[in-house]
C-alpha cells in the first residue's frame, strides 16, 4: 500500500460506490470522497442525483468534498475532448487542495471506470501529475460478473435515469436485481444495451450496501419524454 491518504472519486452510483467499497475492503485509508456536480450533460461525470452523494457520504462515514457547477467554464469549448479536459480542471484543483491538506498527501484515488478509455486515460494522467496511484477494480471486468458481485455483496441499486431503446418509464426507480439483470442481458442481445449502462443507457444510485451504516430512502416523481427519462427526487433521508 502506498503512503498517503486515498480519495474516492464518487458520484453515489454503483460503479464509483463499488470502487470505494473494494478499496475499503482492501484496507485503503480512504479519507475523502470527491463528487463533481456537472452543469447539464457531461463527458466525464455521472450526472443525475449527484446531490444525494452527501447522504451517501454521511452513511459511509467519510467526509465529502463537492465540486460545484460554477467551477466549470467549458461553454466555448467546441469538441468533446476539450470539454472533458476542461471539466477535469476543477476536479484536479480540488485534489491538489486535498493533497496539501491531508497528512502525507494523496497516495491514491479510486475510480469506477469499466470500459471508458476516455475517462480512464484522463484520470490516470491526472493521478500521474499528482504522483498518486489509481485503483480501478471494475476496469475491463465482465459486466455481468461485476453486477452479480455487487448484488451478492448486498448493494441495493436504484435506476435513476434511462436513455436507451428498450428501456421505458417502468425502469425509472426500479431496483437492479437478478431479474433486471436478465432483462438487461436480453436487451443487450437485441439492442446492444450495456448491462452496466456504461454507454450512458442508464444511471444508478446505491441506496444501501455493506459499507453504509444506513440506507437512503427516496421520495420522487418520474419525468419521461417518450424516449428517455429521469427521477426527480422530492425528498431523501437516511433511514
Amino acid at each position: 500500500m502506498t503512503d498517503g491518504a486515498w480519495v474516492s472519486l464518487f458520484s453515489g452510483g454503483k460503479d464509483s460506490s463499488w470502487a470505494l467499497y473494494r478499496a475499503l475492503e482492501r484496507g485503503y485509508p480512504v479519507e475523502r470522497l470527491v463528487t463533481v456536480h456537472p452543469d447539464g450533460d457531461s463527458y466525464m461525470y455521472h450526472v443525475p442525483a449527484t446531490r444525494l452523494a452527501s447522504l451517501a457520504a454521511e452513511s459511509v462515514g467519510v467526509p465529502l468534498v463537492e465540486v460545484e457547477p460554477d467551477d466549470f467554464d467549458a461553454d466555448d469549448v467546441p469538441d468533446s475532448g476539450a470539454q472533458g479536459d476542461a471539466e477535469l480542471e476543477p476536479l484536479e484543483a480540488a485534489l491538489r487542495d486535498l493533497d496539501a491538506e491531508l497528512d502525507g498527501g494523496i497516495g491514491g484515488v479510486t475510480a469506477g471506470a469499466v470500459e471508458s478509455e476516455y475517462q480512464t486515460t484522463r484520470i490516470e494522467a491526472m493521478a500521474e501529475r499528482l504522483e498518486a496511484n489509481v485503483f480501478a477494480p471494475l476496469w475491463q471486468e465482465n459486466p455481468r460478473d461485476l453486477a452479480d458481485a455487487m448484488l451478492d455483496a448486498g448493494f441495493e441499486i436504484r435506476i435513476v435515469r434511462v436513455a436507451a431503446y428498450g428501456l421505458d418509464e417502468s425502469w425509472l426507480g426500479r431496483t437492479l436485481d437478478a431479474d433486471a439483470l436478465d432483462e438487461l442481458e436480453a436487451l443487450h442481445d437485441e439492442y446492444g444495451v450495456h448491462i452496466l449502462g456504461e454507454g450512458g443507457e442508464f444511471e444508478t444510485l446505491v441506496t444501501d450496501g455493506p459499507h453504509m451504516d444506513r440506507r437512503i430512502e427516496l421520495a420522487y416523481e418520474t419525468e419521461w419524454d417518450g424516449t428517455r427519462g429521469t427521477i426527480r427526487v422530492t425528498d431523501a433521508w437516511l433511514a
